[in-house]
């Protein structure tokens, strides 16, 4: 396998019902035949877009590796591809619910696990009534030779995440969303901004606006480490390749060889939090 490439298929698709599960593993096949060695799927691709409303179902959220876990999981072993994921998972001593972003290998074994930390609560996305925020990073993991690592949505729009994931060794960023079709420019330029900012490619994959009531929609996107935009799709299936090239280059240029200085930016952000 080319270590110095990592071909990902981006699926603009969810399967919030369980009768749904063998046109998800259809998805996963697709990706898998047309080269794909990591398939990124939308925000809570199983899940139906339960913050529509405040009112919160006990059906929405389920323990760890309950039945939205356990079929992304066969799916992805079925098809032998890895795949990032997700599903509001209830903490089983506390009862906690967090929208939770899985990064499978392609044996369905999970590699990472990560919480969502930016909750917005407002029309059409009321976020905060129905799971809690994380509290922390996930470390980037290898897949194909590239260091992933996760942020969720809104978490994009701080971007110390992806500067620190970044800093910890990501080389590509996945950012799966749920996202209104009119705040698309916006998104664009946040995420092209994280790509520019950490030296890293970023992938985002939206929910699709056909099967989310009106309330989302727009583009899945891949940004490269220069913010050069490589993909922006509404395809359920759509794949792409990412060089290690780029990254190289990014990184010996400006901004890139600037220092992270951690030291510094941890200061503040402890007397921000009074520390």
């Amino acid at each position: 396998m080319n270590s110095q490439r990592l071909t990902l298929a981006l699926i603009t698709d969810v399967f919030p019902e369980p009768e749904e599960n063998e046109r998800l593993l259809a998805r996963l096949r697709e990706a898998r035949a047309r080269g794909a060695q990591l398939a990124v799927f939308p925000e809570l691709p199983l899940n139906r877009w339960a913050p529509a409303t405040r009112t919160v179902s006990d059906a929405d959220a389920e323990p760890p590796g309950g039945p939205r876990a356990s079929a992304l999981a066969a799916a992805a072993r079925t098809a032998g591809i890895a795949v990032l994921g997700g599903a509001i998972v209830r903490d089983p001593s506390s009862g906690r619910r967090h929208n939770t972003a899985v990064l499978l290998g392609p044996g369905g074994e999970e590699r990472l696990r990560y919480r969502k930390i930016h909750l917005p609560d407002e029309e059409g996305f009321w976020e905060a009534h129905h799971y809690e925020p994380g509290d922390r990073l996930g470390a980037p993991v290898d897949v194909g030779g590239f260091g992933i690592g996760v942020q969720v949505c809104s978490d994009a729009n701080r971007p110390q995440g992806c500067n620190a994931l970044a800093a910890l060794g990501a080389e590509v960023i996945l950012v799966p969303r749920a996202t209104p079709a009119a705040t698309y420019e916006r998104w664009r330029l946040v995420l092209r901004a994280g790509a520019v900012t950490s030296c890293a490619y970023v992938v985002s994959v939206n929910r699709p606006g056909a099967r989310s009531g009106g309330i989302i929609g727009g583009p899945s996107m891949v940004s490269d480490p220069s913010g050069e935009v490589l993909l922006e799709t509404t395809d359920p299936v759509a794949v792409v390749s990412l060089e290690k090239a780029a990254l190289e280059r990014a990184r010996r240029q400006y901004p890139g060889y600037l220092d992270v200085r951690a030291d510094v930016y941890e200061r503040s952000w402890r007397d921000v939090a009074g520390g």
